[in-house]
């Protein structure tokens, strides 16, 4: 029997609920950068020497920044067994928010994001509705739960390729607004998107053996230790490459290798410290690592070259 805890006032739950499930300051600064960058990339590809249509900037954070918010209430709906089971811990598990909850706030966003396409430029809808429709599929495990469950890889990369949708869209807030094509290197923009999500994910699921839980399928209880980490490793050298083919598009190869660089070594030493010693000190190292990788990925390759773009322009 679910004993469920006392409700507490309306925005001190909800207050709870983003600190628990989606902490809307660290979240919002991760997203900013991305949708920043995500557009500065597109301008500086077609040769702007100015920063991008505040407009633009505005509407591709907050799209942005409700597809994710969306990605989590996507979660709470799919994971609703798993979690009562084995995390009542949980915010709706234990009833501090309700799915019925999340659902109207996850429409709420969807009609925002609607509004804000129309605003823009109407033709944005119809990225906005293929974003929407893959968001759908993934929410039904694309009718496959059992098949992709048995298959954590295949189950990895096709959640994974949300990321690029999400990331093309904010940057056609730029390119499509203008009235133009997809400019020419964004691709690799866009797979670094991809590998970005894939080194968030494994790294957010490598544990070291005292904090795995019973029936949570960390990436280290899946492929190991040596295998989650290696995974990593792979993930992070697929961004790497990524980025400084997208980087020389824009004539900054240099800067984004070398902070590459040194980032790579500094998650490469952390993660054979966690191989060899298997503390937890350095296994709660990769998560957050992770997220400065991410965020030192998107500023090199779109806010730092923009303004440095801007500050000789001028």
């Amino acid at each position: 029997m679910t004993i469920l805890a006392p409700q507490p006032q309306f925005f001190k739950k909800w207050w709870l609920y983003q600190r628990e499930r989606f902490p809307v300051i660290a979240h919002g600064t991760l997203i900013a950068a991305f949708s920043f960058s995500a557009v500065s990339f597109s301008a500086l590809l077609r040769g702007s020497h100015s920063l991008p249509d505040w407009s633009s900037l505005v509407i591709a954070f907050l799209n942005s920044f409700f597809a994710f918010l969306q990605l989590r209430i996507a979660d709470e709906f799919k994971d609703i067994d798993e979690d009562t089971q084995y995390r009542p811990y949980r915010p709706v598990p234990r009833g501090l928010v309700t799915l019925r909850e999340l659902g109207w706030l996850g429409f709420g966003t969807a009609v925002v994001q609607l509004l804000l396409a129309l605003a823009l430029h109407p033709p944005l809808v119809i990225l906005l509705l293929v974003t929407w429709t893959y968001l759908a599929l993934m929410s039904r495990e694309f009718f496959a739960r059992e098949w992709l469950k048995a298959r954590p890889f295949t189950y990895l990369w096709t959640h994974m390729l949300i990321m690029p949708l999400i990331d093309f869209y904010a940057t056609a807030c730029d390119w499509l607004h203008l009235g133009l094509r997809p400019p020419p290197g964004l691709f690799w923009f866009v797979i670094v998107s991809f590998f970005n999500g894939i080194v968030i994910e494994i790294g957010r699921k490598i544990r070291a053996p005292e904090d795995e839980e019973n029936g949570v399928p960390t990436y280290t209880v899946i492929w190991g230790r040596t295998g989650a980490v290696i995974a990593w490793f792979i993930a992070l050298s697929g961004t790497t490459t990524s980025a400084i083919y997208a980087s020389s598009h824009i004539d900054f190869a240099g800067p984004v290798s070398c902070t590459l660089a040194v980032l790579l070594f500094i998650n490469v030493i952390v993660g054979i410290l966690f191989l060899r010693t298997h503390q937890r000190r350095y296994a709660k190292l990769v998560e957050p690592l992770s997220g400065l990788w991410t965020l030192s990925m998107y500023l090199s390759l779109g806010a730092v070259p923009m303004l440095w773009r801007v500050w000789h322009a001028g």
